[in-house]
């Protein structure tokens, strides 16, 4: 369990660097081509190294129809509204509306996989969207103005908390892993034919060939992508999606850190508050002091027996 949790705050972090690599990339890419393309490298990069490992397989009938259901959601839908919303929003809307992922997927979990969730779970998700809300709102412009980019993050949110639910009831037989790698191929090509017919303009790829886009986008691609999906759809089946998404919240800390380093943006007091919510949440919510408490418990009954 240890190693899981370790695995996905690599990920987090990977992933909040990722945002502004990818706000590097939007800059000189139009966002739906640049997400197919990205998906696509992601993808078969996956089932490289899926086969590499020996858990490579071709999917039954009815794990096809499962797949291509968790594809239109957590890649179809979920990366074109949100390469979307990015153009269309303040970054302050984008971190609150992310940040409420892990109570959906919390409240999806206990109606559809009948979950129970425990009281301090519960508050640990409450502490760690209200550490987004402190952080989000940190900067001097506070939440600006909604507008039609909010409904896209929020729709990319909903998309990707439905496909969280999903693959929790994949068959247990197909490995998570190799399940990113079918989404992503098969999510991209969808997104590639939505980019043709919306920007119709593919040739613009070819400056990826620019060393410091060229950079930003294998990063983007392989570490946050390829190998985030994989972790992370590999820690849903094994701790659930409730605990795995609560991990999410740590995507702004790592955000904000790496606009700072890599944006040059500044980080104000607020952050260092919303960091305590947030890390607090992580750890009601992930289960660790639940963890904690039953081991002690058992500790003392074993004490106490001797």
């Amino acid at each position: 369990m240890a190693k899981i949790y370790g695995l996905l705050l690599l990920v987090m972090a990977l992933w909040g660097i990722n945002l502004s690599a990818l706000a590097i990339l939007v800059q000189h890419i139009d966002p739906i081509t640049l997400t197919a393309v990205r998906i696509f490298t992601a993808g078969v990069a996956v089932l490289v190294i899926t086969k590499t490992i020996g858990i490579f397989r071709f999917p039954t009938k009815t794990e096809w129809k499962t797949i291509g259901l968790i594809t239109v959601f957590n890649v179809v839908l979920h990366h074109s509204f949100l390469a979307i919303g990015l153009t269309k929003t303040a970054g302050v809307n984008a971190g609150i509306i992310l940040g409420a992922a892990p109570l959906v997927t919390m409240v999806l979990s206990v109606l559809f996989l009948h979950y129970r969730v425990s009281n301090i779970r519960v508050i640990g998700f409450l502490l760690g969207f209200v550490g987004i809300l402190i952080t989000s709102i940190a900067g001097t412009d506070g939440i600006a103005a909604v507008s039609t980019g909010d409904l896209f993050i929020f729709l990319c949110m909903i998309a990707q908390a439905i496909s969280f639910i999903l693959i929790g009831r994949l068959t247990p037989s197909f490995d998570p892993r190799l399940l990113t790698g079918y989404m992503l191929v098969i999510g991209s090509v969808f997104i590639f034919v939505a980019s043709i017919a919306v920007e119709k303009n593919v040739s613009q790829v070819t400056r990826l060939l620019e060393p410091k886009l060229g950079f930003a986008f294998l990063f983007s691609a392989l570490c946050a992508t390829a190998f985030g999906h994989m972790v992370y759809n590999f820690a849903i089946r094994k701790v659930g999606p409730a605990e795995t998404t609560i991990f999410v919240n740590l995507n702004t800390l790592f955000a904000i850190l790496g606009a700072a380093v890599i944006l040059k943006e500044p980080i104000m007091k607020n952050h260092f508050i919303g960091l305590v919510f947030i890390i607090t949440g992580v750890f009601l919510g992930s289960g660790s002091l639940e963890h904690l408490l039953r081991k002690r418990h058992q500790q003392k009954r074993i004490h106490f027996e001797k």
